[in-house]
């Protein structure tokens, strides 16, 4: 009895040892890690699905143990709704046609979107729920008894071991955190591509507004050459075709263009070739010439430098 008084009072009177020290440190990194782990998963929740009640939706659906039904990205139904809205409007119209090229292309990009989610959720989300519902409990748990100093010994060695996974938990988390870099970066490499992809398809359609422009600062320049000319596009030689002395202008090619026959020119993207417009010419067309090299090309596909 004498013996056990003497023991608790040396114990309640004992400085911290190196391990008591070395014990706080970890809780305190344990601590510190637990709180932003809270931080970022209830952020990135918040990113990946901004509707709270849709956020409180798929939690139930997880506590109850079953799977939440599917539901579209806003991308596919704005997709879906543009599709449905140019067919009923006609597919052979321009703006109905037009519809459905940017509806398919909005698709693409919910169905990226949608990728990008399920990607996370699993390869992000999921451990560090597992951390705070797991791991940190365990930590927690251990540590209340570590307080209590019940057990000391076995306590204090379990938590230890514990505490010092924190390191890998680290580095656990941060191969998630590069696996969601990849999947935000995949998915904005996507967006883009899908961009580019109906940027190049809108442009194959002649613009109203572009085509005004440019056959006007064309044409005002090459109409004292003979605007009453009787020459056809149809029988246009360009073999015969001469540049006028004035109205030449220079253009910058945007998109790359195939020769679909001898009388157009290829074009490559960013390179710059003069061009000129000759009477009876269709409109949608320009002379372009590249040294000795000379055809139609169209105009979508130039940017008019002054």
């Amino acid at each position: 009895y004498e013996f056990g008084l003497f023991t608790e009072e040396k114990l309640g009177q004992a400085e911290k040892t190196e391990l008591d020290a070395h014990f706080e440190n970890l809780m305190s990194r344990a601590d510190c890690t637990k709180l932003w782990t809270e931080k970022i998963f209830r952020q990135t929740e918040v990113l990946l699905q901004p509707n709270p009640s849709a956020r409180i939706e798929e939690f139930l659906y997880e506590k109850l143990d079953m799977k939440a039904p599917s539901r579209a990205t806003n991308g596919e139904l704005l997709g879906q709704y543009m599709q449905d809205a140019g067919k009923e409007l006609g597919a052979g119209t321009p703006y109905g046609n037009t519809l459905m090229i940017v509806g398919e292309c909005e698709s693409r990009l919910g169905a990226a979107e949608r990728e990008f989610l399920q990607t996370s959720a699993i390869s992000f989300l999921a451990p560090l729920r597992n951390f705070l519902e797991g791991d940190w409990r365990t930590i927690s748990a251990e540590h209340e008894l570590r307080v209590a100093q019940t057990e000391f010994d076995r306590q204090a060695e379990v938590t230890r071991l514990l505490l010092e996974g924190i390191s890998s938990t680290h580095v656990n988390h941060l191969r998630c955190l590069h696996e969601f870099v990849e999947a935000q970066a995949a998915f904005y490499k996507h967006c883009h591509h899908h961009m580019q992809e109906l940027q190049k398809e809108l442009s194959r359609f002649p613009n109203a507004f572009t085509l005004n422009a440019a056959n006007a600062a064309v044409s005002t320049a090459s109409a004292s050459e003979g605007a009453g000319s009787p020459t056809e596009a149809d029988t246009l030689k360009i073999e015969e075709v001469q540049a006028p002395a004035t109205g030449t202008r220079k253009a910058k090619v945007l998109y790359d263009y195939d020769a679909a026959d001898s009388s157009e020119l290829s074009l490559l993207a960013d390179e710059l070739i003069t061009v000129y417009t000759v009477p009876g010419m269709d409109s949608d067309w320009l002379i372009g010439e590249r040294g000795n090299q000379k055809g139609k090309v169209p105009v979508t596909y130039l940017e008019l430098l002054s």
